[in-house]
């Protein structure tokens, strides 16, 4: 990967989907970690601050995703489609434009990218089972089926062309769990950034997955087989117990959003 010769990580780092809640997150804090910060989403941008570039540009748009990528040595890739929706949307953002981003990254001689998976990857595993990034993938709906499709695709490009990749199999990252799920699938902003700084800085990484969670007491995912990472959360949500409990005193244990590891996600749609 081509490190900068200043105190930053990067030269030119590439934000997409840096519109969105995490995006949004994000961007001041990657902004430290390169000399240009370039930023991309089909949503309002707003302005750009000192040492940002303002890149717009559809993910299923080839032509601009090439041009986006001229000139990136690495990518966080948080763009598309982030909830369950009609098949035909998702393949348009996810699953094409996911190619479309490897294929610029392959042409220009990107060595890097940070891909936001998700759980529902996962998702039809059981909540009372403990699972790593070795086993099998569940998805539990369309968005995780691109998802899972995603880390193929960053699998083959790996394998093939050398394009290393992170896949980070991100589980709730808000302010604060919103219910008992999220307890084990939480993970603050703080440690957000600490998994996306740890996937950028790490020597070596090939094609690796990693669950994105914090340092939570009940958990259903094993990070161990991605220690090379570097990736040592520091947050809990624990102190957010009671508050989720209080919410939500009962659960119904015949409900597929409590039986499995996706919540909602399992039962999402028809649609």
């Amino acid at each position: 990967m081509n490190i900068t010769s200043s105190s930053h990580m990067y030269s030119r780092l590439l934000l997409t989907g840096a519109a969105g809640g995490l995006g949004q997150v994000l961007r001041p804090r990657l902004k430290t970690r390169c000399d240009v910060l370039r930023v991309s989403d089909l949503s309002n941008l707003g302005e750009a601050a000192d040492g940002e570039e303002l890149r717009p540009a559809a993910l299923q748009d080839r032509p601009a995703v090439m041009q986006l990528l001229q000139g990136v040595d690495a990518v966080v890739h948080l763009g598309g489609i982030s909830t369950e929706q009609p098949f035909d949307d998702i393949v348009q953002a996810n699953i094409i434009g996911a190619y479309n981003l490897y294929e610029a990254a392959r042409i220009h001689g990107t060595r890097r990218i940070v891909f936001a998976s998700s759980n529902h990857v996962t998702g039809f595993y059981r909540q009372d089972e403990v699972i790593d990034a070795n086993q099998p993938v569940r998805p539990d709906g369309y968005y995780g089926l691109s998802k899972a499709f995603g880390e193929n695709l960053a699998r083959f490009y790996f394998d093939r062309y050398g394009i290393e990749t992170v896949a980070l199999r991100i589980g709730s990252s808000f302010p604060e769990p919103k219910d008992r799920r999220m307890l084990a699938t939480w993970m603050s902003y703080d440690d957000l950034e600490r998994l996306v700084v740890a996937s950028l800085s790490s020597p070596v990484v090939g094609y690796s997955v990693i669950y994105g969670m914090s340092d939570n007491h009940h958990v259903w995912w094993d990070n161990t087989p991605a220690k090379h990472i570097g990736y040592r959360p520091q947050d809990s949500s624990e102190p957010f117990r009671a508050a989720a409990e209080a919410r939500q005193p009962i659960l119904d244990l015949n409900d597929p959003a409590v039986i499995y590891q996706g919540g909602g996600f399992v039962k999402a749609g028809p649609f």
